[in-house]
Order: structure tokens, then sequence, then C-alpha cells
């Protein structure tokens, strides 16, 4: 899989960001008429509207980082490791939904999304020696992720 096209990288990348986006929305859906419509939320909370394409254009973006690291042909070494702690945020990133969501638990959703955080500031740090521009792709996540748990400690202390 070494020898692929960067497109075909770039796709494949997409599609399993945006796939674990998608099931991570399954526990999401549910809550946002419900349980979610029902808490406290602080007055800079964005419209519901606005997660979703916010959240695709992230996971896209994740993506094409991703794919521009595993496809460096230059790297001597760290594209492994790299991918790894991308795989590890990316799974991390699926689980916040389903604790904060799906178990409708805020305290234990924003210790998981400190973990998260950091597991982006990694991501970013093993990046960019690979890939500038991958590592450049994920500010934008890791700035929403950062706005994401202000929110979650928000709404943790308003309930």
């Amino acid at each position: 899989m070494k020898n692929l096209p960067l497109i075909v990288k770039i796709l494949i990348c997409v599609v399993v960001c945006l796939a674990i986006g998608g099931l991570s929305g399954i526990a999401t859906t549910d809550a946002i008429p419900n349980w979610y419509a029902n808490v406290n939320k602080p007055s800079f909370n964005p419209p519901n509207w606005l997660f979703a394409p916010v959240w695709t254009a992230l996971y896209s973006m994740m993506g094409v980082a991703a794919a521009l690291v595993w496809h460096n042909k230059d790297a001597k070494s760290g594209v492994k490791a790299a991918l790894i702690i991308f795989a590890v945020q990316l799974l991390l990133n699926g689980l916040w939904s389903l604790l904060f969501f799906g178990m409708q638990n805020p305290p234990l959703a924003f210790v998981e999304i400190v973990i998260l955080w950091i597991a982006i500031v990694l991501c970013i740090r093993a990046f960019l020696p690979i890939s500038k521009v991958a590592g450049y792709l994920l500010i934008p996540y890791l700035l929403w992720v950062s706005f994401a748990s202000v929110l979650n400690l928000s709404i943790w202390l308003l309930n």
C-alpha cells in the first residue's frame, strides 16, 4: 500500500475519518433533540446546525493530513509512530461523542477531551517534521477541540 498514488491515500484517509465521525454521530443524533436540548448551555454555545459542516471540514482536513504523512517518501523515520498517534487521537475523538452524548456524562467527557487535546498536540508535533502542511492542517482541529473543551466544561458546570 506504500506505492498508492497520493489521491488514493487521501480518499482512503478522508473516508476513514468521516466514517469515524459518522459512527460517533449516531450517539449524537438521538441525544440532541432530547437530552442536549434540555441541558443548560453557555451563551456562546453555537447553533446545532453548525456542528455537522464544521466536523465534516475538520475530518476532511485530518484525512488529507494523515495521507500526506503516509505518502511522504522522504521521511526516514517517524511516519509509523505519527500515524499511530493519529489513529489514537481519532479513536479518542469518536469516544468523546459516546461519553458526552451517548452516556450523557459531561464530567467524564471533559476528562476524555483533555486527553484528546493532548493527543492532537502530540499528533501535530509528530506530523510537522514529516510534512509541515499536514501539521498545519490539524491546527483548526486543535482550535475547535479547544473550544469544544471549554463548551464541555461549561455544560458540566451549568448542570
